[in-house]
């Protein structure tokens, strides 16, 4: 399977993030990619009031997002933020291309480094995993990375592949963290994981204000085993990877974790 893993910087304003997405939806489909994966608030970046910019999954972000995967041929994974019935917000990934339109409401809300995500954004309930040209995908969202339980989860449930969506919040040993649990949510799961985040802001000449987590970059595909497939830097950039699904299967007969486990 070819993946495309679109690092963007989301700006506040979603009608010119769709311009990223069809830029970066252009470039994976050019390199044949079946899958396209943007980051964690591809709509539009935090550090912003969530409830003005927050459309249903069928308001007009959502539909232009669905066109652009429908006219690509290929699936596209991009964040939105979607109205909650309790006056928040859902941090919600699109899933959609052929044969696939579902959605992911992050589950494990960022209320850690000082930043309160569940003051805003009401948390998710169940797992996905859909089906993308025979392989079981699974989704998952920036700090559900750190909560090894999901991963087993949607191998469970199917998934081969897991993709997370991230808007990382940079700091002092932040980039060492992401890199360790992505590559340890592989091993975990004996998966491969897609790692997606945002660009750091810095590279597009803006500087980020306040706590909100606005993307570190590096984004990163890992394998079942838990090495370092592909890596971006912290630039905007679309790093295209080929997955060999033979892998998962000779991971899971050496390293039978998910068979072995007692908890």
């Amino acid at each position: 399977m070819r993946v495309a893993l679109c690092q963007i910087v989301s700006t506040p304003d979603p009608a010119a993030n769709l311009e990223l997405v069809a830029d970066g939806v252009r470039r994976a489909a050019e390199a044949g990619a079946e899958l396209a994966v943007f980051p964690e608030a591809t709509m539009a970046c935090f550090g912003i009031p969530l409830g003005p910019v927050a459309e249903p999954l069928d308001g007009p972000w959502a539909t232009e997002v669905r066109g652009l995967a429908a006219e690509s041929g290929i699936t596209v994974v991009a964040g939105m933020f979607t109205p909650a019935d309790d006056g928040r917000v859902a941090n919600t990934l699109l899933v959609t291309g052929p044969g696939v339109d579902a959605h992911y409401d992050k589950i494990h809300l960022y209320d850690a480094f000082g930043f309160a995500e569940s003051r805003t954004v009401a948390p998710g309930a169940e797992p996905l995993v859909v089906d993308v040209g025979g392989t079981g995908i699974g989704v998952t969202t920036c700090y559900d990375v750190r909560f090894p339980g999901l991963y087993a989860a949607l191998a469970d449930r199917g998934a081969s592949v897991i993709v997370t969506a991230a808007s990382w919040g940079a700091g002092d040993g932040k980039r060492e963290q992401w890199e360790l649990l992505v590559r340890a949510r592989a091993l975990d799961s004996t998966s491969w994981v897609v790692a997606c985040g945002q660009a750091d802001p810095r590279t597009a000449g803006i500087e980020p204000s306040g706590k909100a987590p606005t993307g570190i970059g590096f984004s990163t595909v890992a394998t079942p085993v838990g090495t370092v497939h592909a890596q971006l830097g912290d630039a905007p950039d679309v790093l295209v990877a080929e997955l060999d699904p033979a892998a998962v299967e000779q991971a899971r007969a050496s390293i039978p974790v998910l068979a072995n486990r007692r908890f």
